[in-house]
């Protein structure tokens, strides 16, 4: 099985088992780095696949609270050198992982070692939401050389065509924003959510997770019904940094 695959597995298996995959993120060493490995295994462990958001100094597509994590971790010294030392050392992380990045870290590190060093600490695909789809070819061969993919987003906004090819281009599974906006945002999740995602899961033949907008469990319940799996960012990144249990606030979110 290509690491890509790992990812879809891990999605379907939730589905299988009668459950929304919950794909939590976690910006990588906040709110202390020397906790990053613990609150890796405690995500792994409530998660099904793992989003690790890499620092940047300016993350567009971010809201206040994501915003806020990476910066405080780029004045730690998170590097994307020092979270692969780390994902080198640490043990007990079962769920697959997939890296969240702004483009400018994975250029200045080099595509065809960043690819290698990725696949051998176990990371099985990249989100990459500033690197536009036209722009994506030398990134997505050094990644499909390694087994890895590069999950594409689509937004309610995507045209019938770009989304049929945005989809056929996506590994792991496609991520469906739900709103066209920034994460963090706290008015919930559109109205409209059904018909939209309904439309992105008719074409893609992976599955389809959303994100944006989900902080409690009958958001993944809502999303759960028209999507394979939940993703759950700024939320999460809160509890965490107001030291509650990752693991509790996760499994809470599958009350519903």
């Amino acid at each position: 099985m290509q690491p890509h695959e790992r990812v879809t597995a891990a999605i379907r298996a939730a589905n299988d088992a009668g459950r929304t995959a919950l794909v939590p993120f976690i910006t990588a060493g906040y709110p202390e780095p020397g906790d990053f490995a613990d609150t890796l295994r405690a995500v792994a462990a409530a998660g099904d696949v793992v989003e690790i958001g890499i620092p940047f100094s300016d993350p567009m597509a971010d809201g206040m609270t994501i915003q806020r994590s990476s910066f405080e971790a780029l004045k730690k010294g998170v590097s994307l050198k020092w979270i692969f030392d780390q994902l080198d050392a640490a043990s007990g992380v079962g769920a697959p992982l997939v890296m969240m990045s702004y483009l400018n870290p994975l250029l200045a590190f080099g595509y065809e070692k960043l690819a290698k060093r990725a696949a051998a600490t176990g990371v099985c695909a990249f989100i990459v939401p500033d690197l536009p789809f036209e722009e994506s070819d030398d990134l997505r061969a050094a990644l499909e050389a390694e087994g890895l993919g590069l999950v594409q987003l689509v937004t309610p906004a995507t045209p019938p065509e770009r989304l049929d090819k945005l989809c056929a281009a996506s590994r792991g599974f496609v991520y469906a924003v739900t709103i066209t906006g920034i994460t963090g945002g706290g008015a919930g999740l559109p109205g409209d959510l059904a018909g939209y995602l309904d439309r992105v899961s008719g074409v893609a033949g992976l599955p389809v997770c959303a994100g944006f907008g989900i902080r409690r469990a009958a958001d993944v319940a809502n999303v759960g019904k028209h999507a394979a799996g939940a993703i759950v960012g700024s939320a999460l990144v809160e509890v965490i940094e107001n030291g509650d249990s990752a693991m509790d606030f996760l499994e809470g979110l599958r009350s519903a």
